[in-house]
């Protein structure tokens, strides 16, 4: 088998990157007690790594092009304390990774980039503090450069060596910050931090991380347990301010010091003319007079902290569904049934960005109460994000889990901006589970399934995201798919066309129903998505 290409297992380490961090998001929010209890660093961290992703896949396929892609959208789409320490971190990996002749191969690179990014994100901090995610980069970096240093290093023997490691400085962190003591855990950034060097030993070796004595400790817990009544709370600064800065080098070092007098949780990160700016103060606008003062600030963020912590007003608000569409027919029938849409070109799923213009899209005064549909299975953990963050702003919001179109199209169905938020998204909820789906595309290559082996030009029928049927016709499997979803009883079938789909198809399966199962209607709908002819749900 052909050696992987160096610039392909950056690509894939971001993906695997960030479906781990997706799984992990809301663990590693409620973690979050250091430096402010804000629940947020598993969210910044996707958000991070997210927009790490999108450059990535758009970057050259060359070692340097890809890692100085990677560095440059995780400093731009930046969240958060951890969001900018781990930018940086990523920028000191490219620094390493751009020089010219450097290869993975046996992983001294990965070492030496390591290492890198354990000073670049150690400079980045105005004040460290040991017990956090610093301490964890470090033990990292270190312990990949002693497998280095050893004979015959190996790039997935050194990637190891830095994951294990991380994790045992993570569960040391509580030693080391008494905050994380009192409160039974470890530090949250620590964590996201682990949860990448693993998708990077995963996307090497196909190992994925296990429960065991390496991993069992403080930060597999769903919340935080306290171990001591909480010393009262410190004073904080009111504001997180965060700002995108075009300043020379030069300007960087009176802006740290400027800030640093103005308040605490201090993290600049960049290089060149770019960088990313982070500050919790009391005075927002003297923050934000230094950016001015040292250069061009931009995409300039201030959220009040205390009122991330304070309860919803009594009484309910406007309410926005946004829903992704695979197709234009689609997207015209989730709009005319009131949602506002987010539809995105072929074979792409939704970015959490997307879906947060698709709510203030719905509601510019970015006030009301927000329902996501993901309606796809790869958009679920986009939308789980997406409503974390705009939970930050004191929005209510809830992502209702649908895996499918014809899911999505069952809870508007029963969605009543109306009734009482709660009650909406359990209704809407509830209908959506109660919707099998199914849908019949066609083969394009040759492949092993549960329903077999298919060759190019077969007709695939798919009952709940799996292969279930393999055939020559599309109306004999597409027969076949809705047979077998109402085997367990249903009422309403829903038949979606989509490319492919020729005259008669869905009639053909609307007389199939009727034949055997005359208690069930059945429902057309142009639906205009590619790939797939039909798609299909039965309630």
């Amino acid at each position: 088998m052909p050696p992987v290409p160096d610039a392909e297992i950056m690509v894939r380490w971001c993906r695997a990157g960030l479906d781990a961090l997706a799984a992990a998001r809301e663990e590693i929010d409620a973690l979050n007690v250091y430096p402010v209890p804000d629940g947020d660093t598993g969210t910044n961290l996707y958000l991070t790594f997210e927009a790490a992703l999108q450059e990535a896949e758009a970057a050259e396929p060359t070692l340097a092009a890809t890692a100085e892609a990677v560095a440059r959208g995780a400093l731009l789409g930046a969240r958060g304390n951890s969001g900018i320490i781990v930018a940086q971190m990523l920028r000191g990996v490219a620094d390493v990774l751009s020089r010219p002749g450097t290869t993975l191969a046996d992983g001294t690179a990965l070492a030496d980039g390591l290492v890198n990014a354990a000073d670049e994100a150690y400079r980045a901090v105005a004040d460290p503090v040991e017990g956090t995610i610093l301490t964890v980069a470090r033990a990292a970096a270190d312990a990949a450069r002693r497998r280095a240093a050893e004979p015959v290093p190996t790039l997935p023997a050194v990637a190891l060596a830095a994951a294990a490691a991380a994790h045992e400085a993570l569960d040391r962190t509580p030693e080391q910050l008494d905050v994380l003591r009192r409160a039974g855990v470890v530090d949250a950034g620590g964590r996201g931090l682990t949860v990448l060097l693993d998708a990077f030993d995963t996307v090497l070796t196909g190992r994925r991380p296990l429960p065991g004595p390496r991993t069992v400790g403080a930060h597999t817990v769903p919340a935080p347990v306290r171990q001591e009544p909480p010393e009262p709370p410190a004073p904080e600064p009111a504001y997180e301010v965060m700002y995108l800065l075009d300043a020379s080098e030069p300007e960087i070092g009176t802006l740290r010091r400027t800030l640093a007098g103005l308040g605490d949780s201090l993290v600049v990160s960049g290089a060149g003319e770019r960088w990313n700016v982070h500050v919790h103060t009391d005075d927002a606008g003297a923050a934000i007079e230094a950016g001015i003062a040292a250069g061009r600030p931009h995409r300039i963020s201030v959220t009040y902290l205390a009122a991330q912590h304070r309860a919803p007003e009594p009484g309910e608000r406007r309410r926005v569904v946004v829903a992704f569409a695979a197709g234009d027919g689609l997207a015209e029938l989730f709009a005319e049934a009131g949602a506002v849409v987010v539809a995105t070109a072929t074979g792409h799923r939704p970015s959490t960005g997307e879906m947060l213009a698709a709510a203030d899209r719905g509601d510019p005064t970015r006030t009301s109460d927000v329902v996501i549909l993901p309606n796809e299975r790869d958009a679920v953990p986009v939308a789980e994000a997406a409503a974390a963050e705009l939970r930050t702003h004191h929005r209510r919001a809830a992502v209702i889990p649908t895996v499918a179109q014809v899911q999505g199209l069952a809870a508007l169905a029963v969605h009543e901006p109306n009734r009482a938020f709660d009650a909406d998204v359990v209704a809407m909820t509830a209908a959506a589970g109660q919707t099998r789906h199914g849908a019949v595309t066609v083969a394009a290559r040759e492949a092993v399934t549960m329903a077999g082996v298919c060759k190019p030009g077969d007709v695939l029928g798919v009952v709940d995201g799996d292969f279930a049927v393999i055939g020559a016709d599309l109306l004999d499997v597409a027969t076949e798919v809705v047979a077998r979803m109402l085997a367990a009883g249903g009422e309403l079938v829903t038949v979606v066309t989509g490319d492919g789909a020729g005259p008669g198809l869905a009639d053909g399966v609307a007389r199939a129903v009727r034949r055997g199962h005359p208690e069930a209607d059945t429902v057309v709908y142009r639906g205009g998505q590619p790939r797939y002819p039909l798609l299909l749900g039965v309630e």
